[in-house]
């Protein structure tokens, strides 16, 4: 299957006629990415399907509006990203749970998820990150796992850089000092 530039896909969507065949396309092309994005922030399979549905219904009421200053894909990672950070925060209501008690939650079930398939140092490490504030996860995520350059980061989270090197280095000396 033929894949698509960004600005052919806009292009395309852009049109009444083909709206819809443009739409399934950006879906084909980002949502692998955007499921694990939001997979390491949120553990559980589950919740990231039922995000990564919610992320795209965003996109698409959002999409008419897009004015292209940002790539595609930079924009709907900030549209996950920010969806992960208040799924988390409701959750953390819902069941009146102090940030340490969701950390145990997920990191319980990331021990029992039949889908992870790392070893015990990757599940230690994945716990280790776990132990992190939301935000930090986020910019450790992106960096370590994802290789995002600060400048590409700063997009997506509407950070300054040096606010990101910060959060990245204090989020590694945690993870190191638990490791």
């Amino acid at each position: 299957m033929q894949e698509f530039e960004d600005a052919e896909l806009l292009e395309k969507f852009a049109q009444e006629a083909t709206r819809h065949y443009a739409f399934n396309l950006i879906i084909r092309k980002y949502q692998e990415r955007l499921y694990w994005h939001v997979r390491k922030l949120v553990v559980d399979h589950d919740d990231a399907n039922d995000l990564l549905q919610d992320i795209f219904v965003k996109v698409w009421k959002a999409l008419p509006g897009f004015r292209q200053d940002a790539q595609l894909y930079t924009w709907m990672y900030r549209i996950a990203t920010n969806e992960c950070l208040s799924f988390l925060r409701k959750k953390n209501r819902r069941f009146f749970l102090p940030f340490q008690d969701a950390e145990r939650e997920l990191s319980q079930r990331l021990t029992n998820d039949p889908l992870f398939t790392g070893d015990q140092l990757q599940l230690k490490l994945q716990q280790a990150i776990l132990t992190l504030p939301p935000r930090q996860r986020i910019v450790f995520n992106l960096k370590y796992f994802d290789g995002k350059k600060y400048e590409e980061m700063a997009e997506i989270l509407d950070m300054s850089v040096g606010g990101l090197k910060a959060t990245y280095h204090i989020a590694a000396k945690k993870i190191e000092k638990i490791l």
